[in-house]
């Protein structure tokens, strides 16, 4: 399947997508306006780790201030009301294919397939922005038809190898400023929801037939595997049984 060159290479620059990146700015609804009420006390309260965590306007202004002295681009911005804007990076570790209208531009005509393995968008976003708003954001980008319930959001601790399936009211960028800039302290990967049964109700029909057709694919393929791969062991035991009955006595 084709299509344009930031799907298929799964990375979004702020130049390949300046007009379709405008989704991501604070000037759209993309963003969810701050309460009266927050804005008045100053204070955003979140939870990391089981610790809540409360910062004030001057401890935010002085961690974005040690944010942006790491970074030499793509840096966060305080405004007047106590809210922020940044980018976080969001890797796609998608095992199962995604449903996309075909490239004909025909909206009953969808079709199946794998997204590139380790696929990254940069997503610019406030501090106001919930996850299950950047993971609608995600499939919006890559024109993924599926429903958001399938996918999650998860953090990654990468010295620990450590995966942290994120609550849907969490705020990424809230995160991405407590962790810094260091992605080895803190990555954002999109993955299916796992929530230990695959929620089969959540696929449409076309979907389901789809996946049937891929798993028949595969089993093919594996018996093919092992038929050959025991062909291999049988030829080589009549050459060892061949070579026993040659020698004399």
């Amino acid at each position: 399947m084709t299509g344009s060159n930031s799907m298929s290479s799964g990375y979004c620059s702020l130049d390949e997508e300046s007009d379709d990146f405008t989704f991501f700015t604070a000037k759209t609804s993309f963003f969810r306006q701050p309460q009266a009420k927050q804005v008045a006390k100053v204070v955003y309260e979140h939870e990391t780790d089981g610790i809540p965590t409360s910062l004030t306007k001057e401890e935010i202004k002085a961690k974005i201030d040690d944010y942006n002295s790491k970074v030499t681009e793509n840096g966060m911005k305080l405004s007047s009301d106590g809210t922020y804007t940044g980018f976080i990076k969001v890797y796609l570790k998608l095992r199962r294919p995604v449903t996309v209208f075909s490239v004909d531009g025909n909206s009953d005509n969808r079709t199946s397939f794998y997204l590139p393995n380790d696929a990254v968008k940069q997503l610019h976003i406030s501090s106001t922005t919930m996850v299950r708003e950047v993971i609608q954001g995600l499939l919006k980008k890559f024109m993924v038809q599926d429903n958001p319930r399938k996918f999650a959001l998860y953090r990654l601790t990468r010295r620990d190898n450590l995966f942290q399936k994120l609550p849907l009211s969490e705020c990424p960028l809230y995160l991405r400023l407590l962790a810094g800039p260091d992605l080895e302290n803190l990555s954002f990967v999109l993955k299916e929801n796992e929530t230990g049964e695959v929620e089969w109700h959540a696929f449409s029909v076309p979907e389901l037939q789809n996946f049937l057709i891929i798993l028949e694919k595969e089993e093919k393929e594996r018996m093919r595997q092992v038929e050959q791969r025991y062909a291999a062991y049988r030829e080589k035991l009549l050459w060892a049984l061949g070579q026993v009955e040659s020698k004399p006595g």
